[in-house]
């Protein structure tokens, strides 16, 4: 899937970009997850102020798929990241601001 949503705890739905392995990202803010099969297996729920660093921060194995979402406003970032996180509370946590 080149693309895939994910509800946040308020219902919102967040479209994220399939983030291929061995490709370079460009180095912009934004939000990140780490999904195991589909959108209801979130393991890893990530923001950062440079997304081209995200992947060391994920620690994803083969079974698992990096997805991007851009966002260069902070505010805008901060609340996604906290309505995902209210809503797969077992997800790992990352929060980078590199």
């Amino acid at each position: 899937m080149a693309f895939i949503d994910i509800s946040g705890a308020s219902g919102v739905n967040y479209r994220f970009r399939l983030w291929p392995d061995g490709t370079a990202h460009l180095p912009i803010a934004g939000n990140f997850v780490v999904v195991l099969g589909g959108p209801d297996r979130v393991v890893v729920i990530g923001m950062t102020n440079d997304l081209s660093q995200a992947r060391s921060a994920t620690k994803a194995n083969g079974e698992a798929h990096v997805y991007t979402r851009l966002n260069v406003a902070r505010a805008t970032r901060e609340a996604e990241h906290a309505d995902l996180v209210a809503r797969y509370p077992k997800a790992r946590v990352v929060e980078e601001e590199g």
